[in-house]
């Protein structure tokens, strides 16, 4: 769940950032816009809590991180008991071993157990970088679709709706795209799939 809810921030902010950027290239004045006010139709949003649901793509990404998730969670789980098997066998043992054996053992299990926090440290980080590629890619997928469904459509500029989200606090409802988009960016990676 908090993997799942640090993705959509993410992909909150980078999108909300993109939108911005790409105003700001428009080349249009401020002035110019807000003395003559916003044309009909020229300024949009996206529902992003329906979109980060119902994007094709998202719902794979989220797959494929849940799954590369649950992967390394057993492969760190498995080698966990392995090391707790073998630490038990030596606290059974400990009283008939010599002083000799002891000490190795000892010296043995603590690099082992050194090993095992550095690959569990290891996975953990690996996991957050394949986050951020697959973030920084659903990011990239939107923010290009989006430039290109503004074109389609005359739209100066596309914002982003989310619950809670204090920076967009009420939207006429006759500016939410979010069904038009979600279905037309949900067609392109249908075709980018195939």
């Amino acid at each position: 769940m908090k993997i799942k809810a640090s993705i959509v921030k993410l992909t909150i902010g980078l999108l909300a950032a993109g939108s911005l950027a790409a105003c700001n290239k428009s080349g249009s004045s401020t002035n110019a816009a807000s003395s003559s006010g916003p044309v009909s139709g020229q300024i949009v949003f996206i529902n992003q809590d329906t979109l980060m649901v119902k994007y094709d793509y998202a719902k794979d990404m989220r797959k494929r991180l849940d799954d590369k998730g649950a992967a390394a969670k057993n492969d760190v789980g498995s080698k966990q008991q392995a090391f707790q098997r073998e630490y038990a066998e030596y606290q059974k043992n400990v009283n008939t071993m010599s002083a000799n054996e002891r000490s190795m053992t000892e010296q043995r299990l603590q690099r082992e157990n050194q090993e095992l926090q550095q690959y569990s440290q290891s996975a953990g980080a690996d996991f957050q970088n394949t986050q951020a590629d697959e973030s920084k890619k659903l990011y990239d997928k939107i923010y290009t679709f989006t430039k290109q469904y503004a074109k389609d459509n005359g739209y100066k500029m596309v914002l982003t709706f989310q619950t809670g989200n204090a920076n967009l606090l009420y939207a006429d409802p006759s500016l939410d795209v979010t069904t038009d988009f979600v279905k037309k960016i949900n067609d392109a990676y249908a075709k980018d799939k195939k």
